[in-house]
C-alpha cells in the first residue's frame, strides 16, 4: 500500500480500457492526466462523478488535459455505464486493485458495521511532467469536476 504524496513522481501503471485496448500513464505524457478513483460503475455517487466529469469533457480537453476514472469493475461493466450515462471519459478496469494500491486509494472501509476493502473515492491531478501537482482525498462528489478543472486551467 502506497501513500503518494503532491510533489512526487506519479507511480506508473498500464489499465484495460476497452475491449483490446489499454492506456498507460505515458500515454499523457505532455500532457495533464485526471486521474480519478470511484467504488463502483452506476451507484448514485460514481454516476454523479462521472457525468459531471462527461459535462466538462471539452473544457478538461481545451486544458490539455486526459480523463480517465478507474474502478474494480470488469470492462462489460464500463461499457454498460458507458451506454447507459453517455460518458465522455476513458474508464479504466483495475480488477486486481493494483492501481489502487499503487496510489493508496484501496482502503478498509466500514458500512453497517460490516469491514470491507474497497476504493476510497479520490483524484489525482498528474502534471506533463508525470508528477503529482494535486490530492483529493475522500472527495464529495459535488462541485468536485469544476475544482478539478480549476486546477488544470489555474496551472496549465
Amino acid at each position: 500500500m502506497s501513500d503518494v504524496k503532491e510533489g512526487e513522481k506519479a507511480p506508473d501503471f498500464t489499465l484495460p480500457v476497452a475491449e483490446g485496448q489499454v492506456f498507460s500513464a505515458a500515454d499523457a505524457k505532455g500532457k495533464w492526466l485526471v486521474l480519478y478513483f470511484y467504488p463502483k460503475d452506476d451507484t448514485k455517487g460514481c454516476t454523479v462523478e462521472a457525468v459531471a466529469f462527461t459535462a466538462l469533457a471539452d473544457e478538461f480537453e481545451k486544458a490539455g488535459a486526459v480523463v480517465i476514472g478507474v474502478s474494480p469493475d470488469t470492462l462489460q461493466s464500463h461499457a454498460r455505464f458507458a451506454k447507459k450515462h453517455d460518458l465522455a471519459v476513458l474508464l479504466g478496469s483495475d480488477e486486481d486493485h493494483s492501481v489502487a494500491k499503487a496510489y493508496g486509494v484501496w482502503k478498509e472501509k466500514s458500512m453497517y458495521g460490516r469491514k470491507f476493502m474497497g476504493i476510497e473515492r479520490s483524484t489525482f491531478l498528474i502534471g506533463p511532467d508525470g508528477v503529482l501537482k494535486k490530492i483529493w482525498r475522500k472527495v464529495k462528489v459535488d462541485g468536485h469536476a469544476e475544482a478539478v478543472l480549476a486546477e488544470v486551467g489555474g496551472e496549465g
